[in-house]
C-alpha cells in the first residue's frame, strides 16, 4: 500500500545556495514525488525582486549538510511512519556520484513557486536512492524562506 507524506521547513534565512530538500528512498520501497511548494516572508518590494534558480536533481552518494532532518509527516493523521529519511536546508549540498539534473525552473520570489507534478510526469526515486530539491543561485541578500514537499511511498 502507498502512503503520502510532507517534509517542511519554515523561517530559514537563506543567504548561499543549498539543498533546500534532500529525501533517500527506503531500501525497499521507491518515492514518488508529488509537488513542491516554497515561499518567502522578506522580498517583499518591487526593488528586492529576485529569480532563483530551482533544480531537481537525482544521483549523489554522499549526503549534504549543515541542515535540519525532520521527520516525513503522514498526510493521513495517524499513518505509519515513512521509510525514507528526510534532510532539509543543507548548506553543503549532496555529492559525488553520477548527478543528473532533471529539472530546472526560475523562481521569482514575489509570488509562490508551487510544481504539482501530473502522473506522467512525476519523478521516481527508486530504492536506495537520493533525491534533491536545490536553491542553485546565491540570494543577493538573506531571505527567509518556508518551503514543503509532497512524496509518495510504495511499499
Amino acid at each position: 500500500m502507498s502512503r503520502i507524506y510532507t517534509v517542511q521547513f519554515a523561517g530559514v534565512a537563506a543567504t548561499v545556495q543549498q539543498d533546500l530538500f534532500e529525501i533517500v528512498a527506503p531500501s525497499t520501497a521507491a518515492v514518488i514525488l508529488h509537488a513542491i511548494e516554497l515561499s518567502q516572508t522578506t522580498e517583499l518590494g518591487d526593488a528586492a525582486e529576485e529569480q532563483l534558480l530551482i533544480q531537481l536533481k537525482s544521483g549523489q552518494t554522499t549526503s549534504g549538510s549543515g541542515g535540519t532532518a525532520p521527520t516525513p509527516v503522514p498526510l493521513a493523521f495517524g499513518d505509519a511512519a515513512a521509510g525514507a529519511t528526510a534532510e532539509v536546508n543543507n548548506t553543503t549540498k549532496a555529492s559525488a556520484g553520477t548527478i543528473v539534473t532533471h529539472a530546472s525552473w526560475s523562481w521569482n520570489v514575489r509570488g509562490e513557486f508551487f510544481k504539482l507534478f501530473t502522473p506522467e510526469l512525476r519523478p521516481i526515486l527508486r530504492a536506495s536512492r537520493r533525491m534533491t530539491v536545490e536553491l542553485g543561485t546565491t540570494p543577493a541578500d538573506s531571505i527567509t524562506l518556508n518551503g514543503t514537499l509532497w512524496f509518495e511511498e510504495l511499499s
